[in-house]
């Protein structure tokens, strides 16, 4: 009896980490190996942040887009869960038909902090990356969910007509 592997699809992936200041940006090879950090994208201007964003979905020319949802240590959603929603259903209007994805993001800001100030990055430098960086773990997630599963990680985002 074989044991079947599943598969992993074919394409770029990009990931989104939404803070209110800023809006991380991590994407990854075609064969979905490496998480690399893109750019971060400041967030206080939500329109000029979806025209970016879409921008890069347009250079980028992902299979799809997941977005890190914040939710309690206990699973449950508060208001920032509910911005990262409603920011997520824009951005799925903006950049469709590529999908976008919701993916738990618990522990993955401490995750990427902790890993900037192993490698020596200073707290000061380290804002502007670390919001890259903790798209860099969302994506790393989904793409280790996805090959453990072999189904598209998290919740699809649903496109309101």
């Amino acid at each position: 009896m074989t044991q079947e592997t599943p598969r992993m699809r074919r394409g770029r992936r990009l990931a989104i980490d939404v803070g209110d200041a800023r809006i991380g940006v991590a994407s990854c090879d075609p064969d979905g190996i490496l998480a690399t950090p893109v750019e971060t994208v400041p967030g206080r201007d939500v329109p000029a942040a979806h025209r970016r964003l879409a921008a890069v979905v347009a250079e980028y020319e992902p299979i799809e887009v997941v977005v890190g949802l914040p939710r309690s240590l206990g699973g449950g959603e508060g208001p920032a869960a509910a911005k990262v929603r409603a920011f997520a259903q824009v951005l799925a209007r903006g950049i469709a038909p590529v999908p976008v994805r919701l993916l738990d993001e618990r522990m993955t800001t401490v995750t990427a902090a902790q890993g900037l100030r192993a490698s020596g990055v200073k707290s000061k430098k380290g804002r502007s990356v670390i919001d890259q960086a903790a798209a860099v773990v969302i994506l790393q997630n989904a793409l280790e969910s996805e090959r453990a599963s072999g189904t598209a990680p998290g919740e699809g985002v649903e496109v309101a007509v």
